[in-house]
């Protein structure tokens, strides 16, 4: 969302002009091989920054007064859609009505330090809650009613060995250890689902294979961290990025790797026998 000069009111969705030598050329090449752009909306800093009661209710899709733009007359009753509509405004206004607009990534910190407002458990599950129930109504925004958004929720684990405030290392749906922070309705169909918080059992690691330390990501994920989402104290955080293998997969290619280099033994010999 940092790419936009203006985005509030929704209508006035505009890029940066200091952009456009580098956005230009990239709009384009999406437009032309039909490729969304890809955007990361934080309704939560919105509220960080404006801590009203009415404001969060907005944030966190609740019943609220809803909010008019006075320049398209359109009524938004929630954030989300007030800044993806944002983008569309900047994309039509650059004449790349055309290029859709895909969600790489939001969410909500289930925890942060005392003076992050809104980083809770509860406002976590609800705007995730009310994210999905939202998506699932195929709604669509007051710019583009009836289209829906392929959006992917930031994070399904917590991303522990993050530098900054305590709301970047809790985003996630799980913790490290695999065990649920709260339940979200993804475990079941539908989006109303009470389920209880679901546990992942670890997989058993076999002896002799190799594990990640203790406090790691759990195995089998490869992850980029960055300064979003929002950044410390205004600074960039440098870009790093943790891979981890499933325990046994050099393993098992080592195996398959053997039962090639035997069936090849055996097919040189049969090949030398007939030869003869």
């Amino acid at each position: 969302m940092a790419v936009l000069s203006a985005s509030d009111p929704p209508s006035s969705g505009a890029f940066h002009a200091d952009l456009a030598d580098s956005l230009d050329p990239v709009l384009a090449f999406l437009q032309q091989n039909g490729a969304p752009f890809m955007i990361n909306p934080y309704p939560y800093f919105a509220y960080a920054s404006d801590t009203r009661p009415e404001t969060l209710a907005f944030c966190l899709f609740q019943p609220n007064a809803g909010r008019v733009d006075a320049a398209s007359g359109l009524t938004y009753t929630n954030m989300f859609d007030a800044q993806l509509d944002a983008i569309r405004a900047a994309l039509d206004a650059k004449g790349y009505s055309g290029v859709d607009i895909v969600i790489a990534e939001t969410g909500w910190p289930y925890k942060g330090d005392a003076d992050e407002a809104g980083a809770t458990v509860d406002n976590a599950k609800a705007y995730n809650s009310n994210l999905v129930a939202h998506l699932n109504s195929q709604a669509g925004t007051p710019r583009t009613p009836g289209k829906s958004v392929d959006t992917y929720i930031f994070a399904l684990y917590d991303e522990d060995l993050k530098g900054g405030p305590e709301s970047e290392r809790s985003f996630g749906l799980y913790k490290t250890d695999l065990t649920a922070n709260y339940d979200v309705g993804l475990a079941k169909s539908g989006s109303n689902s009470t389920a209880a918080p679901t546990t992942l059992a670890p997989v058993p690691v076999a002896q002799g294979t190799l594990q990640p330390s203790r406090g790691a990501t759990p195995t089998g994920f490869c992850e980029t961290t960055a300064a979003m989402p929002g950044s410390t104290q205004g600074q960039q955080v440098p870009l790093s990025s943790s891979c981890y293998v499933p325990a046994g997969a050099v393993s098992r290619r080592a195996d398959a790797a053997t039962w090639q280099l035997a069936w090849f033994g055996v097919l040189l010999c049969l090949a030398m026998v007939a030869g003869k």
